[in-house]
Parts: C-alpha cells; sequence; structure tokens
C-alpha cells in the first residue's frame, strides 16, 4: 500500500487529501478555513477591487489540515503515515508574495504585519488594472511576442502588473522586499527549507502563464523590456532565475521539522508547485481533446497539446505554455473571473433574507430559458476571457417590478454558460477542437441545474468528474509521480490517472429544444458582450429589450 498527500490552497480554505495511489480512493481529508479578514480575505473598504491574504493563515492550515487528513485516514485499518510517499501543492494565482533577503513573507514581520502591500496579492486582486494597460501598450510596442503567449492583453491579476503597482503604492513594500515569490512556491518550498531566494525553484505554470516566462525569449521579461514599464523592475528581474520546473520535478524533499510538525516521515518527495485549476485538470483525467471546468468562486477552463503541435496564439486566452499543466504538453488556460461568486452575490447580498441556493434552484429548475425575459452579462469582478478586461461590470437586462429572485438567479445561471460558450467557440475558432467537456470543483458537486444549463447552452454532453476534490487530488498525482513506481507511485502521469481518476456515471446532455432557445438568446448576449466589452464594436441595441419580451411571451404560452 502507498498514499500520496495533496494539499489544496483556496481562496478561503486549504484542503488536505490522503489519497490510495493505486486506487485513488480518498481516505483522509480535512478543510482549514482561513481566519483572518473575511472569509480569509483582507478588505479595504475604499479600494473595492482589493484582496489580500494573511500568510500566517497558509502556514496555520497547512498545519492543521494535515493533522486532520492523518487523523481521519487513521480509521483506515492499512493506513500508517509511514506509507504516505509523496506531496504535491496547488494554489490560487497569481497570487504573489513579497519576502525579505531569507524568503520570509514581510508580513510576519513585526514592522510590516498590518500593511496591506506587504501580505499575498491574492489572485482577485484587481488593484493593478492602470500598470497591466501600461505593461500592454509597451509590449506591444518592444515585445509583441511577450503578449502572443498570453492572449494579446496582460491582466491586473497577474505578476507584473500587482509588483508595478505595489511600487506605486507602498514604496516602502517594494523597497524592502527582496524578492516576489508565487504562493504556488513558497508552500513547497516552505516544506523543503529552500525558501531563500537564490536556491528556492520557481514552476512554469505560474511563470508561464502569469509572469510572460518562456524558454523562446530566454525565461523572463529581460530587462530592458522591464525598464521601459518602468526602471525599477529591473531589480525585481535580477533576482529571477533563468529556469523554471513542472509538476513531475521535485521542489525537495521534507524537512525533519515540517515532517514532526505534521506527524509525516522525513524525507519525501515534495513535487514542484502549480496552480489549483491546472492540478484540478489534472486530477480530472485530462488530456488531449478534454475541456476541464473547474467550477468554483470562479471558473478556469484548462486544455493540452502535444508539444509536437503547431497551436496558434489565441486573441484572449490566458496563455498558452509548455508544460504547465502536464509534462509533454501545451497547457492553454482560459476562464471567468467570477461564477459561484455571483450566485453568491444574489443569495447573500441582494436576495430576500432566507431564500438559499436550494430554494431558488428549485423554482428557477421550473422555468424555460427565456420565460424570465432575463438577460445578464457575467462580469460582476471582471472579465477574464476573451476580453480580459478587470474594469467590465455585471448586467441584467429586462428586469420590471414582476421580476424575481429566482428568475435573476437562472439569469445569472445562464450569463455564466453564455460566458462559457463565448471561450469555447475562440478556442474552435482557432482550430482548438473540443472532444470531452468535464466539468470538476464545487459548483459540479453541488447544483444538477448548473450543469444542464451548461450542457444545454454549449450544446455539448457536460461529464461529471469522480472526485469532487480534484485540485487535492491532481496535487496527490504529483505527489505519486516524483515518489516514483519503486517507491509505490507512478512512472508518469498517464499512469497515474489511469488509478487515480474517472467519471461519475452521471451525463449531462444537451436537450435540442432548449438549445434551440439558448442559441436565440446567445446571439442577444454576444451583442451585448461586444458593445460593452469590444471598443469600437458598438451596435443598435433598439430591439433587445422587445425581442426578449418576444422571447418570454413564446415561453410563457408554452
Amino acid at each position: 500500500m502507498a498514499y500520496a498527500m495533496g494539499l489544496d490552497f483556496g481562496t478561503n480554505s486549504v484542503r488536505a487529501l490522503v489519497v490510495d495511489t493505486g486506487s485513488g480512493e480518498e481516505i483522509g481529508v480535512s478543510v482549514y478555513y482561513y481566519t483572518s479578514g473575511t472569509e480569509g480575505i483582507l478588505l479595504d473598504a475604499q479600494t473595492p477591487d482589493l484582496a489580500r491574504q494573511n500568510p500566517q493563515d497558509y502556514l496555520d492550515g497547512l498545519t492543521q489540515s494535515v493533522q486532520g487528513a492523518l487523523q481521519e485516514a487513521s480509521a483506515a485499518l492499512e493506513f500508517d503515515p509511514s506509507l504516505v510517499v509523496g506531496i504535491g501543492v496547488d494554489t490560487t494565482g497569481s497570487t504573489p508574495i513579497p519576502v525579505d533577503h531569507e524568503g520570509r513573507p514581510l508580513a510576519l514581520d513585526d514592522h510590516f504585519r498590518n500593511e496591506l502591500a506587504a501580505q499575498a496579492w491574492l489572485w482577485k486582486d484587481h488593484t493593478a488594472h492602470q500598470e497591466a494597460d501600461e505593461i500592454t501598450a509597451v509590449a506591444r510596442r518592444m515585445r509583441p511576442q511577450f503578449l502572443a503567449r498570453c492572449g494579446g492583453i496582460y491582466s491586473s491579476e497577474w505578476y507584473w502588473s500587482k509588483i508595478l503597482h505595489c511600487l506605486r503604492v507602498a514604496p516602502q513594500v517594494f523597497k524592502a522586499a527582496y524578492s516576489w515569490v508565487e504562493h504556488a512556491d513558497w508552500i513547497p518550498a516552505v516544506l523543503t527549507d529552500t525558501c531563500h531566494p537564490k536556491v528556492l525553484r520557481r514552476n512554469v505554470c505560474a511563470a508561464g502563464h502569469k509572469a510572460m516566462f518562456s524558454t523562446e525569449w530566454g525565461g523572463y521579461p529581460d530587462e530592458t523590456f522591464l525598464a521601459a514599464v518602468d526602471p525599477r523592475l529591473e531589480y525585481v528581474r535580477r533576482g529571477l532565475p533563468s529556469t523554471t520546473h513542472n509538476v513531475s520535478q521535485r521542489a525537495g524533499i521534507l524537512t525533519s521539522t515540517w515532517a514532526s510538525r505534521l506527524g509525516l516521515p522525513a524525507g519525501i518527495p515534495v513535487a514542484m508547485g502549480a496552480f489549483d485549476a491546472h492540478l484540478g485538470a489534472v486530477g480530472s483525467g485530462i488530456g488531449p481533446g478534454k475541456l476541464v471546468k473547474i467550477m468554483g468562486t470562479s471558473t478556469c477552463d484548462v486544455m493540452v497539446a502535444p508539444l509536437t503541435q503547431d497551436l496558434p496564439s489565441i486573441p484572449g486566452l490566458c496563455g498558452i505554455v509548455a508544460e504547465s499543466v502536464l509534462p509533454g504538453y501545451y497547457g492553454l488556460e482560459a476562464g471567468q473571473s467570477a461564477v459561484g461568486d455571483i450566485f453568491n452575490w444574489l443569495v447573500e447580498v441582494i436576495a430576500p433574507h432566507g431564500l438559499s441556493h436550494d430554494a431558488l434552484t428549485a423554482d428557477a429548475q421550473r422555468l424555460r430559458p427565456g420565460e424570465s425575459g432575463l438577460l445578464a452579462l457575467d462580469w460582476h469582478n471582471g472579465n477574464r476571457t476573451v476580453l480580459v478586461d478587470q474594469r467590465l461590470t455585471g448586467l441584467i437586462l429586462g428586469l420590471t417590478l414582476h421580476s424575481s429572485p429566482h428568475e435573476i438567479y437562472r439569469a445569472l445561471i445562464e450569463s455564466t454558460a453564455f460566458g462559457a460558450c463565448a471561450i469555447l467557440q475562440r478556442l474552435e475558432a482557432y482550430d482548438v477542437h473540443t472532444d470531452q467537456i468535464i466539468v470538476c470543483g464545487g459548483i459540479s458537486a453541488k447544483n444538477t441545474l448548473v450543469l444542464q444549463i451548461y450542457a444545454d447552452i454549449l450544446g455539448r454532453p457536460v461529464h461529471v468528474s469522480r472526485s469532487a476534490q480534484t485540485p487535492a487530488l491532481g496535487a496527490a498525482m504529483a505527489g505519486a509521480v516524483v515518489a516514483g513506481k519503486d517507491a509505490g507511485g507512478h512512472g508518469s502521469f498517464e499512469e497515474a490517472a489511469a488509478a487515480m481518476t474517472g467519471l461519475r456515471d452521471m451525463v449531462y446532455l444537451p436537450r435540442e429544444e432548449m438549445c434551440r432557445l439558448y442559441r436565440r438568446l446567445f446571439a442577444l448576449y454576444m451583442r451585448m458582450h461586444d458593445a460593452f466589452g469590444v471598443k469600437g464594436g458598438t451596435d443598435d441595441l433598439y430591439d433587445v429589450m422587445k425581442t426578449l419580451l418576444e422571447i418570454r411571451s413564446s415561453a410563457r404560452s408554452r
């Protein structure tokens, strides 16, 4: 018997998972919810775009979640912690952390403990939208190849934008920071005592998708380019390595200190980290032709293609990066900045007190497509793909004095599915075709209405990953691979996927009548999408409201 440990650092919590490497059976799981701020997020009422996290929460969560998962696993008669052969880690991203010359987060220093800029800059922090625009403009002028592989526009969610914004709004933090380390690199470094910036290993997933790293131009963006953005960025660049590593490689081995603290054997290998969505795709058994949608507070869409395939640059994607998901494959990333967060906003902020997701779902399920007369844009947290514009905001069209909470709820679900359809169409317009759609994440396990609406709008069967915690499972698979076959792990991710992943029996099939109705609504969605989201893409929208009323009348007459 052999087991692997997967650590999944999400937006609000960290989850530890103990998995049988031979069968994929999950025998121990524990979740620790971050205690700082609001649901683990440090906010600023004066700056709605700000979202930071306390690195101490990561350390506390690491300890308690692992101990809890091991305790639950111990109920299995054959389990013993000595049988854990490897550890893998995933985190949100881009979530860079300013660190000192020893690799210790500035936020853990008393001098910076209460300084928001010294905390981890969470992926959903959008304060750097102006800086993202500046980086995009300089790259278009000097290094267009930098943008070609990240969708043509640099995002405020990403590494260099956040550092540049810190430089301007909190120069004391920027000056004190010896380097900026992604959360996905810091946790493996903590476990292996490799935090010092000169020895810390950086993962290609974060570097390639968020920090413009590519072997085509020698690594991270060159100093000349960064100096054209702001000369002070040259200092950050000089501290970055020329190489990165994928999840089949080791960050190091578990130290005796952390082994004792966690209750694990010292010396077991720790895999390089990666983003939660990418390892969520791994935990769903991703392969060529498979589109994996990791659906939670936001949604990330992930595909892979062999390195031998000549892939075009695709406008609006979050990147096409060699080996960012699996070794031997390009990783393609797209996504939506808010999905579950939009549904939660309606329930927690707008809906009358006492209305739950379950109650709204039950009422929304009785509606036909178009029956509400409502059409929404899913941009409550900006648009990640395909417009890459975090300054866009949400919209609900067609409201009347009779519009009900469950009608709005359904319209919001449909809006996120329309956004997903826009992404699918963009991929296929550039000859990246999808043979199978797999969903995973919290929403996939909670809401059948959402998945049926997605099947009807996408016009494709929607399959569901067997595991309810695929990012942690994917991380555990990385731990099994770096452990190797001789130790009870696996020799490749293909072997790990065959042994440890699977799909549920339930498949959501598109219904032709609903597909036909939704195609008409999607055409209206795309007109709104382009009118508000594409510069110069204005449209005469005079007929949109009236068409929605016609569709509503037809649906209600049925």
